[in-house]
């Protein structure tokens, strides 16, 4: 598997490439890859503000037992306050400028009166609120407690996110360099599939990996063209790959890279550069890899889980290491609820149901076939090469889908 996942790597290195970035607005940049190192170009907080809807004080006119202070005026946000003066205190909103001289705020709640007082109330001579102490420091965020100016913000290949995103219009930036998305030709062979919604003659079945692997590749932020099914004309197909595949980035298939009599990818692709090999995974060992006519080219298997587990097993990972996106499947660790089995000389990745306790429920069998199995599990489960049974409590490593 790793020596696949490296040459599906090596497959794909010019993918990431000076030539292949674009600079987008930052609501069009979500789900992409971060080409260079973003450094801070102000400080965050960009100055000492409130934590609390209080009074901002100086501690020293503070002592313990508290004080009665005067009151200056009130400090909304997006103010500029007057600096503050010995022995008085001013109203100050959550997130406003701390007035200089201040070094702590009193939530209003601490107070008495508990309550901000009316602006007539305040502009009165001897308007006046008692505090309890507070030390320097207190329910304020320094300026730069975040992120100081000129540290790093984001690192290159970062995956922007909704916080990713968040962070660069929190520093106001509008823009952001992004690697392009990857363009992909897909494509399903079989003389015994047909589309969804059409009459299933005796010995044809429904296409679900098209629709499959069309969502799977969307919600990981490529652009995916389906050029339908082709059949089993070895022919057919390479005029199929030759007239779709103008300006494509990576041509996907699924089927025909196995052992079989009709197996029309490998048939197809006799005379190009593409090596057709079995790794050591269960579901999706039959792999083919290689260019068609300088087009990068995968061939998945045929079965749906096998085709889905190739995409998440090198497909995914690749071009998240490549171009900082789609984000990494998130590993965590998980107990068996059940034993199972695994042929120890692969690795095999098994469907099932994180649930709230911490264990992992399996879903359907080691078949490659079983979509409604499929369709009700939220993790995929590891079994590394070498292990050929787990037993019910055993720890094992689940990626989330």
């Amino acid at each position: 598997m790793a020596d696949h996942a490296a040459a599906v790597t090596a497959l794909l290195e010019p993918l990431h490439s000076v030539h292949r970035t674009e600079t987008l607005p930052l609501a069009d940049a979500l789900g992409r890859g971060l080409v260079a190192d973003v450094r801070a170009p102000i400080s965050l907080p960009p100055f000492a503000n409130s934590q609390m809807d209080g009074y901002a004080i100086r501690s020293v006119d503070v002592p313990d037992g508290g004080a009665e202070l005067g009151i200056m005026p009130p400090v909304p946000a997006g103010a500029r306050p007057a600096p503050l003066q010995p022995g008085m205190a001013a109203p100050i909103m959550t997130g406003a400028m701390l007035p200089a001289g201040a070094d702590a705020v009193v939530p209003i709640e601490r107070a008495v009166p508990d309550r901000f007082l009316p602006a007539g109330a305040q502009a009165k001579e001897h308007a006046t609120v008692w505090l309890p102490p507070a030390a320097p420091g207190t329910f304020i965020r320094a300026a730069g407690s975040d992120v100081q100016a000129g540290g790093a913000a984001l690192a290159a290949g970062t995956f922007l996110g909704p916080a990713q995103l968040g962070l660069l219009a929190a520093l106001g930036i509008p823009d952001v360099t992004v690697c392009q998305a990857v363009t992909v030709l897909l494509v399903t062979t079989g003389d015994e599939v047909v589309e969804p919604g059409r009459e299933l003659q005796p010995g044809k079945i429904f296409d679900s990996n098209g629709t499959l692997l069309e969502a799977a590749m969307k919600q990981a932020g490529l652009h995916v063209r389906r050029a339908g099914i082709a059949t089993d004309n070895p022919d057919g197909l390479r005029t199929l790959l030759r007239e779709e595949g103008a300006g494509v980035d990576l041509i996907v298939t699924t089927g025909g890279v196995s052992q079989g009599a009709y197996e029309v990818v490998r048939q197809a692709m006799a005379d190009q550069p593409v090596e057709f090999l079995h790794v050591a995974m269960q579901p999706g060992g039959p792999q083919g890899i290689g260019t068609f006519e300088g087009r990068p080219f995968l061939g998945f298997p045929g079965n749906p889980v096998s085709c889905l587990v190739s995409f998440e097993m090198f497909l995914r990972p690749v071009l998240a290491r490549l171009l900082g996106a789609p984000a990494p499947r998130l590993p965590v660790r998980a107990r068996l609820s059940q034993p199972l089995t695994s042929p120890g000389h692969k690795h095999q990745v098994r469907r099932g149901t994180l649930k709230a306790d911490g264990t992992v429920e399996l879903q359907g069998g080691e078949s490659s076939h079983l979509m409604h199995a499929l369709a009700g599990s939220n993790v995929l489960v590891h079994v590394p090469e070498g292990v050929a049974a787990l037993a019910a409590g055993a720890e094992v490593e689940v990626w989330m889908l």
